[in-house]
């Protein structure tokens, strides 16, 4: 049956899908389950087949299947639509984030650009398919995973759907991925992937009447961060470039010390994050900045480095150039122009790719508007999205 494009972006953006980004997923506003139901329901209404895969307790990516012309196990293409179910917390935004709001062509509210706005259209473009059923339509399958924002969980459980048993929910691994996020309409064939790690100095811990009797480990701490400034402005920008992504980059994103203001700190830790290009090995990349720093010779002191507790993946245009031509002569179709673009953020795609299924990112919406404490999304770009899967699986 056929959606109507807006309403079903409010009835998504209404639903909390807050990601709890590392804690627990327990409370009405956490966690996707509530959107998951939403999911299902919605599975129902237009028929497709559709199967629920548990991440983590209470936690499941939903997967519907609309079966093409020719069966996907004997011949048929395979078209894979993502887009995750999770958005980032609410805290600090200045408009009500489950209210979904239209003004000035724009519909306001937490997830409506990152990436409701992209699963709407995805979301409207099968259900069109399936009411229409158009000759020579591949197989679509559309997955809709959990904890994109935190840990890519959701998105590294989904190929173990298409292993081994072909009467699974995604038969066989497919020919091609668009994964939704808010890319202004633009074809994103490479992005930066990401290795992050934490760093410890220690020191001794004493009474703040008698500083001298401890030793300070955020003192310790402060010409670390120094080393790593200087890493981050003049180093790591050479060490690698992409035409399409830029430098390489890092960061440090978080600083922890000391227990109480009248207790000289023992521990003080920080979170690094290093941007990685196309390609580039996360590995590699964690060891040379690692390295750097141990040659610093304001550094005479232990330096504790965890291993990285997170890698994601890059994404590379050497393996999707097909897709992308072939999307963005859709999208030319429909909007007269299409940019084919790289991006420094991670997504879905570069999972899929490293599975050796040739993937892009495309959808409505800006980066520049997601995560922000007054999130929107311009709705003639959504309408525009919407058509602009519905022909590209059409065909």
């Amino acid at each position: 049956m056929p959606l109507d494009l807006i309403e079903t972006l409010s009835q998504l953006v209404a639903i909390p899908s807050v990601n709890p980004m590392g804690g627990s997923a327990a409370g009405a506003r956490f966690g996707e389950a509530r959107l998951t139901e939403y999911l299902e329901t919605l599975f129902d209404r237009v028929g497709l087949n559709h199967q629920r895969q548990q991440v983590t307790p209470g936690r499941e990516n939903i997967i519907a299947r609309l079966d093409g012309d020719r069966s996907a196990t004997d011949g048929g293409r395979l078209v894979l639509l993502d887009a995750h179910q999770d958005t980032v917390p609410v805290a600090g935004m200045t408009i009500d984030p489950w209210t979904p709001t239209i003004r000035d062509g724009r519909l306001y509210g937490r997830g409506s650009c990152d990436t409701k706005g992209g699963m709407a259209a995805m979301l409207w473009a099968i259900a069109r398919l399936a009411e229409e059923r158009p000759p020579r339509m591949p197989t679509v399958v559309m997955t809709c995973p959990v904890d994109e924002e935190y840990g890519f969980t959701g998105v590294q459980a989904l190929s173990e759907l298409w292993q081994g048993d072909s009467e699974r929910i995604i038969p066989r691994k497919p020919d091609a991925v668009i994964v939704a996020e808010p890319t202004g309409l633009g074809v994103v064939v490479a992005h930066k992937g990401v290795v992050r790690w934490r760093c410890h100095t220690h020191g001794r811990a004493a009474h703040s009447a008698n500083p001298a009797a401890g030793d300070n480990a955020v003192y310790k701490m402060a010409r670390v961060l120094e080393a790593f400034q200087r890493y981050a402005e003049k180093v790591v920008g050479q060490v690698a470039s992409h035409d399409l992504c830029g430098p390489a980059t890092l960061s440090v994103g978080t600083i922890r010390g000391g227990d109480s203001v009248n207790t000289v700190p023992d521990l003080c830790t920080i979170e690094i994050d290093r941007r990685l290009l196309p390609n580039e090995d996360p590995e590699k990349a964690y060891r040379h900045a690692v390295d750097y720093l141990s040659r610093q010779k304001e550094i005479d002191f232990p330096v504790d480095h965890e291993p990285p507790f997170l890698q994601g993946l890059t994404l590379s245009d050497e393996d999707n150039g097909v897709l992308a031509d072939r999307l963005a002569a859709v999208v030319e179709e429909v909007t007269g122009q299409c940019r084919r673009v790289g991006v420094s953020y991670g997504t879905h795609a570069a999972f899929f790719s490293a599975a050796g299924v040739p993937a892009v990112v495309f959808g409505p919406g800006s980066i520049e508007n997601a995560h922000t404490d007054d999130e929107s999304l311009p709705l003639d770009e959504l309408e525009q999205a919407a058509e602009i899967i519905y022909r590209f699986c059409r065909g």
